[in-house]
């Protein structure tokens, strides 16, 4: 088991959940983000399909300033993988995608106007849009 300091309780630490759990202290404390604009695991619909995504940072004003998810250390990060989560994002309309499994990160802004990725270095530290 680990505490998760968002959920506020302790979770089983899977191989995904320890991703997830780096993921959370690497957005707080070292991208600056307040505990408090941060969800993990909530569900959300998407074409008649319930679907969980693993982190999303919110806006002082709500809006969705980054979609994270979490893989496994052991599985590889594919297009598919950000296949999933554009699809989350047709939803949720963040700024920023992260993708991880704990050994290699993908950092990407949305250029809605040319519907493609524009691939990061790092997403921007917490400002108040």
């Amino acid at each position: 088991m680990i505490f998760d300091v968002i959920r506020k309780k302790f979770v089983q630490l899977t191989p995904e959940e320890w991703v997830r759990q780096h993921c959370i202290h690497f957005l707080l404390y070292e991208k600056h983000f307040p505990g408090s604009h941060i969800n993990v695991e909530r569900e959300i619909s998407l074409h008649n399909t319930k679907k969980r995504y693993d982190i999303v940072v919110f806006y002082p004003d709500g809006s969705i300033r980054l979609i994270v998810e979490c893989k496994a250390p052991s599985v590889l990060i594919t297009q598919q993988t950000f296949d999933q989560i554009a699809r989350y994002n047709l939803v949720l309309d963040a700024t920023y995608l992260m993708v991880t499994n704990g050994m290699h990160h993908y950092f990407a802004s949305i250029d809605t106007e040319n519907e493609c990725y524009r691939f990061l270095e790092t997403i921007p530290a917490y400002d108040k849009k």
